[in-house]
């Protein structure tokens, strides 16, 4: 008779363990709503910084939006930037500190919206640090009204008929005019609703931090999110919403690489 009694752990692959919790990652309790893809985006940058060696030699900048307490979950150094001016401060910590890892964590209306003009002029002049833009098309912090990213016809506290291009203009794609500089060395568009896109999204954070390093220039990473509050959706819902919806706009993939 053959002896099927296995232990779990002769059978599990270490890369197929997604849910293993990264060094970084503190034991403090998210804020982020159930659902959310901001945690799941923390833990990708905080393996990814374990994985490099870089936990004493990194600075994280964190926004004004959902992830305003990034700093409270990922240990590593942080500063806190007013709110769009997470690259201007970026800038300032790695030019100060040229050996570091420097990355911005930010969010739609962060990142496109009142932080447009330090988000196309950092990327423009090249700094050599990292942003990590999550754009989820929606206000999530502020009761979920319409950001420069909501798609045409989506409904929101302040588009409760639907986004119209006569009223509203038409979504912003920043990634697409940010490749298009030549301070940018790479640009991307990833998501993390599936266990596949959280593989390749780590692989783009690798690449963008490791660009960093070897001082190419900016690397520009967006994560297409959802927010199931702000859409009022449950999460299994929002991420089939945003598999058929917004990445027909922010399509998925590298957008620049050299």
């Amino acid at each position: 008779m053959i002896n099927t009694t296995v232990e779990i752990n002769d059978i599990i692959r270490p890369e197929n363990l997604v849910y293993e919790k990264p060094r970084l990652l503190n034991d403090n309790t998210m804020h982020y709503c159930p659902g959310c893809s901001h945690g799941v985006i923390h833990k990708l940058v905080a393996e990814v910084i374990d994985e490099m060696g870089m936990a004493d030699q990194s600075i994280g900048v964190a926004p004004v939006g959902c992830s305003v307490f990034a700093y409270n979950y990922i240990d590593i150094d942080w500063q806190e930037a007013a709110h769009g001016r997470a690259p201007a401060l970026a800038t300032a910590a790695k030019r100060l500190n040229p050996d570091m890892l420097v990355f911005t964590y930010q969010g739609d209306g962060d990142f496109a919206a009142i932080g447009t003009a330090e988000s196309i002029h950092a990327c423009n002049r090249g700094e050599n640090i990292v942003i990590i833009f999550v754009n989820n098309a929606i206000y999530g912090m502020t009761g979920g009204q319409m950001s420069p990213c909501t798609l045409l016809g989506m409904k929101t506290a302040t588009s409760p008929y639907g986004r119209t291009p006569e009223n509203f203009g038409y979504p912003f794609v920043i990634s697409n005019v940010l490749k298009e500089l030549d301070g940018t060395c790479y640009v991307t568009r990833q998501a993390v609703h599936t266990v596949g896109a959280c593989r390749k999204a780590k692989k783009a954070l690798r690449k963008a931090f490791e660009n960093s390093l070897a001082g190419k220039g900016t690397s520009v990473v967006e994560f297409v999110a959802t927010c199931n509050t702000g859409w009022k959706m449950s999460p299994e819902k929002a991420n089939d919403w945003m598999a058929e919806h917004m990445t027909a706009k922010y399509q998925l993939g590298d957008l620049k690489d050299i």
